[in-house]
């Protein structure tokens, strides 16, 4: 068994698309037209046949009290691994991505937190090989 799909909702999904891709810098991989929203699916540059993020329209009644209680704790909906959160979030910053948490050592890992424009909080987390592993 594997993911091979998850999904994040997001207000826009024109706007989604922009972000993930032009911001982000992940590639599409499904727009299939469903009416007035699309299965939009991305994928990252590194591991095109890997797990898919569905840009998911975000209408369903449940998903708006799920995201404002996220957010208004400060809790990322998703997680993005990446080699080095430092240099990530220099290049996400100067494409004015704003960040609620900057880059902070937990121990076993390197996490930032961002705001993806689209309703969500995302980390940004690169894990440490741990002595002994």
């Amino acid at each position: 068994m594997k993911i091979g799909l998850t999904s994040v909702f997001v207000d826009d999904q024109a706007h989604a698309r922009q972000f993930y891709t032009e911001v982000l810098g992940f590639q599409i991989k499904h727009d299939i037209p469903l009416g007035e929203a699309s299965w939009l699916t991305v994928v990252s540059p590194e591991d095109p046949e890997g797990t898919e993020l569905l840009l998911e329209p975000s209408g369903h009644p449940a998903v708006k009290p799920y995201r404002d209680a996220l957010m208004e704790d400060g809790i990322p909906l998703a997680q993005f691994q990446v080699e080095d959160v430092a240099a990530e979030h220099e290049r996400l910053t100067g494409l004015n991505v704003q960040f609620t948490e900057g880059p902070t050592d937990i121990g076993t890992a390197v996490i930032a937190v961002f705001d993806d424009t689209c309703g969500n909080l995302i980390q940004l987390v690169a894990t440490k090989e741990l002595a002994g592993e």
